[in-house]
């Protein structure tokens, strides 16, 4: 097991047992799939945000359902999950890492009731699919704004490119 990485059992248990070391929470989502400075700094905004920051991590099944395979390119996730996970556990803002099945974390939200749930500035509250849950046990949804940037996607046609050219 790499230091860091949790179930969502093992990160409720240490919720309960230490709430001091962990509240207020911090919870952000993604694939993050080939990590680049947009992230790194996205997360570093959110951490300052609370005690901790736990991020919940598409699993590589769930990034295939929600980055469906494109012509010319390969098949999403390039990372696979468990590394994807060690990297970002690695990461001195980064308090924890839990994996995740689901299109949406709507479900882990719903289990481990973060105080405060990050999402980048380039989703509206209107059309993200956790609000409501967050909402509904009086969470607070924090938009950061990207400051660099910078996608896995625009990375990943790059390189496509390069080789091509």
């Amino acid at each position: 097991m790499v230091s860091g990485v949790y179930s969502l059992a093992e990160l409720q248990q240490l919720l309960q047992t230490s709430p001091e070391l962990w509240r207020p929470m911090v919870f952000t989502n993604g694939c993050f799939d080939l990590l680049h400075a947009g992230h790194v700094r996205y997360l570093q905004r959110a951490r300052q945000l609370g005690q901790s920051l736990v991020v919940g991590l598409n699993s590589d099944r769930s990034v295939a359902e929600i980055k469906p395979h494109r012509l010319g390119q390969p098949p999403r996730p390039i990372v696979p999950q468990e590394q994807r996970a060690e990297v970002l556990a690695a990461l001195k803002s980064v308090d924890g890492v839990v994996i995740f099945d689901d299109p949406t974390a709507k479900t882990l939200i719903e289990s481990l009731q973060p105080d405060i749930y990050v999402k980048g500035g380039d989703y509206q509250l209107n059309t993200l699919p956790e609000a409501s849950v967050v909402k509904s046990y009086g969470g607070k949804i924090e938009l950061i704004q990207v400051e660099i940037p910078s996608s896995t996607t625009a990375m990943i046609n790059r390189i496509i490119q390069f080789q091509g050219g």
